[in-house]
């Protein structure tokens, strides 16, 4: 950002200590990521930036006796739709966590409303005291196997390479795209590199030679790795590795065990996808930071990887340390081995203490009507949701793997009941259903699904990664269907339904995906959802909506559902529900 001359001249008078600073951090331990340790002295800030550490005098001295001073915590990689509530709404909960900076991909909102969609975020975010950078989405749709609300070329995204909050292009998920140079996939990545910008992967299950040919590519990181092994091949050729713990995927254990003194400014941390709930009960990055400790990661190491590391990797050359020069985002922690937050600064700016969001105004803006309607759907009659099969045929089954984005192939024997297969509660084996919800194609998705432990009733919702067609499952067709139906009236959301009745529901009117609501109302819709979805008896040892969500998302292992029917990821392609 371009500076003032008579700005650049009072940071250098008091950097010179000519005149007293604007604010100043005393007496604190002032956390060093550049060489890993810690030091003493003051911290002296003129308007949003550090300018000095020494001895300095200022119009405003806070006193750090017995604090750490840290920098602003930084997610590297986050779809704030995954929260379901708006940028402004998002930094409500995440700025008393630490978090002053976010890399956000809106690839989830841009399915479904294309560049309106990136314009709304963009918007959403000016001028609020969360840092919201954006990588531009690269797979809209993610694949050509399902129908999306909308198609960006590269022709659309480059208008946006101009915003300087626009980072560059976000995770690359088609591979095969890449692989075979199709030429789509080709102008978005190379307009990414004339315009100087980051290009950012999405490499799950991919083998060494095909890190190869993204690295090749000049893609930069990867939040997708699952294993030790993973993230080492990773880590050679050359990539960042964002290290993932989310509602559902919850992979930061495993990659931990890469992590050493000679790679640790290689890794950093991200969260991708966290609901709202997650977010406010255990944190951001920070829980990241504070799990990478108990794990036996340094205090000073995890915060480098939540800091200096993100900031490298995006080149957010002001960000990430507590430096001359560098934006005053700061933390100040009561005990560096439990990060604990005491206060929040970004920019220079008291924003949270104690767990608090400090700032009352009003902030973030009212979504427009052509982002609001969204649901697109021709009517759902219990025949399009029937699958015809014999007495007993062996059927493609996902099965849930709790706590990740990876399913597996399995292959059952299935019955049937009059010609139609219905849900079999006792051998937890539910009807799946992927509906288009865009462009009234009338396109309904049939599998069965595996894991959810589901007793009664049907859940459904709008979010369905990536493409965002409405998803649903269920104990009974008669719910299903009842759940689609509530599902449109409500205009796109969450809801847990009973014997045809709506026991708890979450309206999402900006796309199906995000609520404008305060955040505090959502948590209270969420807790509500959750009581329901013990009620129905479904298994509470993951997020039940965040998986079903992922069940639709055909570029990661191994069996997912789309609009179109049921999808092989490892040989992409789709593939029979029943072997014949």
């Amino acid at each position: 950002m371009k500076v003032k001359k008579d700005v650049l001249k009072k940071r250098l008078a008091v950097a010179a200590r000519k005149t007293p600073a604007d604010k100043v951090f005393k007496n604190g331990q002032i956390i060093d990521v550049f060489n890993g340790t810690l030091m003493t002295g003051d911290v002296a800030i003129v308007d949003d930036t550090i300018v000095g550490i020494g001895d300095f005098e200022g119009h405003i001295e806070i006193d750090a006796t017995n604090k750490y001073i840290s920098p602003g915590f930084i997610d590297s990689h986050v779809h704030i739709e995954s929260s379901m509530v708006t940028p402004s709404q998002f930094a409500r909960v995440v700025l008393p966590h630490g978090v002053t900076t976010v890399i956000a991909d809106p690839h989830e909102i841009a399915n479904v409303s294309g560049t309106i969609g990136i314009e709304f975020m963009l918007d959403d975010s000016e001028g609020i005291p969360l840092h919201v950078f954006l990588m531009l989405p690269s797979c809209v749709p993610a694949t050509p196997f399902e129908n999306s609300g909308a198609n960006l070329q590269a022709k659309d995204l480059a208008q946006f390479y101009t915003h300087p909050r626009v980072l560059g292009l976000g995770e690359v998920m088609d591979y095969p795209s890449v692989h075979h140079n199709d030429d789509v996939m080709i102008e978005k990545i190379f307009g990414a590199q004339v315009n100087g910008k980051i290009i950012d992967g999405h490499a799950a299950g991919l083998n060494n030679n095909a890190i190869n040919v993204y690295r090749t590519a000049g893609i930069r990181t990867d939040h997708e790795a699952v294993t030790k092994e993973e993230a080492e091949e990773r880590l050679k050729r050359g990539m960042y590795l964002l290290i993932r713990e989310g509602s559902v995927a919850k992979d930061l254990t495993q990659l931990l065990k890469v992590v050493t003194n000679s790679n640790s400014r290689r890794c950093a941390f991200c969260t991708d996808d966290k609901h709202i709930d997650d977010l406010i009960q255990e944190g951001s990055v920070d829980h990241n930071v504070r799990l990478a400790i108990q794990k036996g990661i340094s205090p000073i190491t995890a915060i480098q990887m939540a800091t200096i590391n993100a900031a490298e990797c995006y080149k957010l050359d002001n960000k990430g340390a507590i430096a001359p020069g560098f934006d005053a985002d700061i933390i100040l922690l009561d005990s560096l081995q439990d990060i604990a937050i005491d206060e929040v600064y970004s920019s220079g700016q008291l924003v949270a203490k104690k767990g608090r969001f400090l700032i009352k105004e009003e902030i973030g803006i009212k979504p427009g009507e052509d982002i609001i309607s969204s649901v697109h759907a021709t009517e759902i009659t219990e025949k399009d949701i029937t699958l015809s099969i014999n007495e007993k045929q062996l059927a493609n089954v996902i099965s849930i793997i709790p706590n990740s984005l990876i399913t597996k192939h399995i292959v059952k024997e299935v019955k049937g009941r009059e010609g139609a297969f219905v849900s079999d509660i006792e051998n937890d084996l539910l009807k799946l259903a992927v509906i288009e919800r865009h462009h009234y194609t009338g396109n309904v998705g049939l599998g069965i699904v595996h894991g959810l432990k589901l007793k009664r009733g049907a859940i459904a919702t709008t979010i369905a990664h990536d493409s965002h067609n409405m998803i649903v499952t269920g104990t009974s067709d008669k719910d299903m269907l009842f759940a689609i139906k509530s599902v449109e009236e409500i205009g796109g959301g969450l809801v847990v339904v009973s014997e045809e009745k709506v026991i708890a529901s979450l309206p999402l009117h900006i796309a199906g995906l995000i609520t404008d609501d305060d955040y505090e109302i959502v948590y209270k819709k969420l807790n509500h959802i959750n009581d329901a979805l013990s009620d129905i008896g479904i298994s509470q040892d993951f997020n039940p909506f965040l998986t079903l969500s992922f069940l639709a998302l055909p570029v990661i292992p191994a069996l997912k559902l789309t609009d179109i029917g049921l999808f092989n990821v490892d040989q992409f392609k789709h593939i029979n529900l029943f072997e014949t």
